[in-house]
């Protein structure tokens, strides 16, 4: 029996974070550059979106470059960034044919000016895209989003009596998003990495040692079935889920 046929419709995370990692570490284990990895790994890209759309996963976010990114050699940051550009440029048309909406999160004005001006583009030409959203994060970084949030309210004015958890999250990157339900990390490693963690408070963690240009429909559908495989309880006992279901 095929994976996806497993796959309980009435129990599907409505959104799927993703860590995509290991790009790196497979393209030298390939005896190749880093950069080979970041090429092989839109491959993936394309997999994962394929296989939300057949599953009928409403929301992915992957986890494209982080703010400590920046840190790594110029040649690679510059490669990554001309590899973004082009591919959203080459995967707008397919998008709009799959009803795919782009959005992005983080700080975008950390960006280079080709970049910044492709993704504002990018997101305006799928806006009226409904059947996936597909969002990326770039220079992105969970602590530069809550204390940016902090600011934001601070500088509204509001009074910390009124400061509640519905009025934060209006004031992250992720406001007009639900939640992530399940997070998957690809590479074998066992830590968050600073993705957003206000959002994942109650997210099930899926952990693969494929690296991601290892990462395919199948590896997805395990997720989801492990996902579902779990009982979600939010604090109460398994006899309170059970009375309430």
């Amino acid at each position: 029996m095929s994976l996806i046929s497993q796959i309980r419709k009435d129990r599907l995370p409505r959104h799927v974070a993703i860590i995509m990692d290991g790009n790196g570490r497979w393209a030298k284990k390939q005896g190749k550059e880093r950069v080979f990895g970041h090429f092989q790994g839109v491959d993936s890209v394309r997999k994962t979106v394929k296989a939300a759309l057949q599953s009928g996963v409403e929301y992915i976010t992957l986890y494209a470059f982080s703010t400590e990114n920046w840190n790594r050699p110029q040649e690679e940051v510059n490669a990554l960034m001309e590899l973004l550009v082009n591919t959203i440029l080459n995967e707008v048309p397919s998008m709009n044919d799959q009803g795919i909406r782009l959005r992005f999160i983080g700080d975008r004005n950390s960006l280079p000016g080709k970049c910044k001006e492709t993704i504002i583009a990018a997101e305006g030409l799928t806006e009226n895209n409904s059947k996936l959203t597909l969002i990326l994060a770039l220079s992105y970084s969970a602590r530069w989003e809550i204390l940016n949030a902090v600011k934001k309210i601070v500088d509204s004015g509001v009074e910390s009596e009124r400061i509640t958890e519905e009025l934060f999250s209006s004031a992250l990157e992720t406001k007009d998003f639900p939640d992530p339900e399940l997070l998957i990390r690809t590479s074998g490693e066992l830590r968050i990495s600073n993705f957003l963690l206000w959002q994942i408070a109650y997210a099930e963690l899926f952990f693969t040692d494929k690296f991601w240009p290892e990462f395919d429909e199948e590896l997805f559908y395990e997720a989801i079935l492990s996902f579902q495989s779990r009982e979600r309880r939010f604090g109460k006992t398994s006899e309170q889920m059970t009375h309430s279901a």
